[in-house]
Order: C-alpha cells, then structure tokens, then sequence
C-alpha cells in the first residue's frame, strides 16, 4: 500500500519548509534559554538552531529546559560569529524592540513576519535566519545592518519584557502556521531554476564589497567618510531582493566599469 497518501504529501512539504528555517541565538548567556528555545522549536517542527559565540556551551540546566527536545540542542552549530552563523542564508530577519533611529528599517509584526518566511522557506534551497540577541540587550546596530527585515512581537506596552525562548516560540508557531497554509493549497511545490534562486548572504557581503570599490575608483565616495551610502544601498536592494541571474549581471556591469578605468 503507498504511503503517498494526501496527509503524507502534506506533512512532507510542511517539513520540507520548516527544515529551511534557522533560529539563530546570539551570544545568549543563560543555558536553561538555549534549551527552553529548542523546546519550542521542536513543538513547532524546527530543527536548526545556531548558536554564536554563546557565554557557555548547552549544559544539564539546557537539556532539562529541552523536555526531551535534547536531539536539537546536540545537533546545534556553535560559531564565533554570526557571519558564519548566517552565510548560506537568502534571507535574515531580525526580532528587536528597537530601531536604528539613523536608518529606515522595514519592521513587520510576527504574523506577517510568519508568512514573509514561510514563503520564503517554501522554496528549494532557500534557507532563512532569525536572530535572537542577547537576553539584555537584544542585538546590536551591526548585526542588526546584517538583516533583510525586522520582525517586532507586538506585547503589551505597559509590560514588555519578553523572554528570549518566548519569543522564539511565538516566531516558530508564526512560521508553521503560514508553512501549514502553503502547504495545504501546494504539497507539491516545484523547485526553483538557478536563475530565480535568491543569492546568499555571503554572495551580497561579496557584491557590496564589489561595489564599494568600484565606487571609490570612480571617486563616487570617499572612503575615509563612506557615511551611510552602502547601509541605505543595501535597504534598497533588500526591498525587492536578488535572484543569483541579476547578481551576475550587477557584478558584470561592475566588472565592466572597472575595465573602463
């Protein structure tokens, strides 16, 4: 008897989107929220946790928070950094109660959030971040400049706080309730061509270093005072993103520019 039943296709592609999602936990310094985090992950269907430059590896404190959720936390990658944390991602999100008050940032509630990253996650390949910060301080400008959006949970205003593997189970929920919708409407969704592929975190680090250059060569800016030209740039590209097809051809006008000089 086939087990391609409707239910098992489902769950298949439901999978097949919540695998693509990354909970990314940065610098955490209490172990029992790295466990009560892959709790709520694995209630949710996610598996991939990371962990950069945590104040101590998971310990017992995190395998009891786990509830048996212990398999996540031993497959969990710890890094130094949150660039490796995040280079084979297409998309970073980023959760923060605060903002960047010199740039604009697209901040979307958890809902829409959801939906933006199950889409997202739904295609072949297409791996998504989500980066928690610290417990006290959340995430920093710089690594916030890192994300594509920012996601903020909206809590009560007069008591805000939030704990971290809270939060982590409200985005997971947000996620695979969308992936469900999805998957329900396509449990067989095709995959993408190379051409409509959306290019990496790594691969734009490489393009805005690209450009940079070119820039400087052209003495379009100066680089002892640089300002915010590449952060707003990288606002304007993340808005519509970038297939790996018109990656290529960015890089080869940029190429071809620097032939000229």
């Amino acid at each position: 008897m086939s087990n391609n039943t409707p239910e098992n296709v489902l769950e298949s592609t439901l999978q097949g989107t919540l695998q693509n999602i990354r909970i990314v936990m940065v610098h955490t310094s209490h172990t029992g929220n790295m466990g009560a985090a892959a709790r709520a992950m694995k209630v949710m269907g996610l598996t991939d946790l990371a962990l950069v430059n945590p104040k101590s590896t998971p310990d017992d404190q995190a395998v009891a928070m786990s509830s048996n959720a212990t398999d996540i936390l031993h497959s969990a990658t710890i890094v130094d950094n949150l660039k490796d944390a995040i280079s084979d991602c297409q998309l970073v999100v980023g959760t923060s109660a605060r903002q960047d008050r010199t740039l604009a940032w697209d901040i979307q509630d958890s809902r829409s959030c959801g939906e933006l990253i199950a889409k997202h996650a739904s295609t072949n390949k297409a791996k998504v971040a989500i980066l928690f910060g610290r417990e006290s301080s959340g995430l920093t400008n710089e690594e916030l400049a890192l994300c594509q959006h920012l996601v903020h949970i909206p809590t009560n205003p007069d008591y805000s706080s939030l704990n971290i593997a809270s939060a982590v189970q409200i985005l997971a929920y947000e996620c695979r309730l969308a992936a469900l919708a999805l998957a329900t409407t396509s449990a067989t969704k095709e995959n993408s061509k190379e051409e409509d592929e959306w290019v990496t975190a790594d691969d734009l680090d490489g393009y805005f270093e690209h450009l940079k250059k070119v820039m400087i060569d052209i003495n379009f800016i100066d680089p002892k005072n640089p300002r915010y030209l590449i952060p707003r740039l990288r606002r304007l590209y993340a808005r519509s993103g970038i297939s790996r097809s018109e990656m290529n051809i960015l890089r080869g006008m940029l190429t071809a520019i620097q032939k000229q000089k």
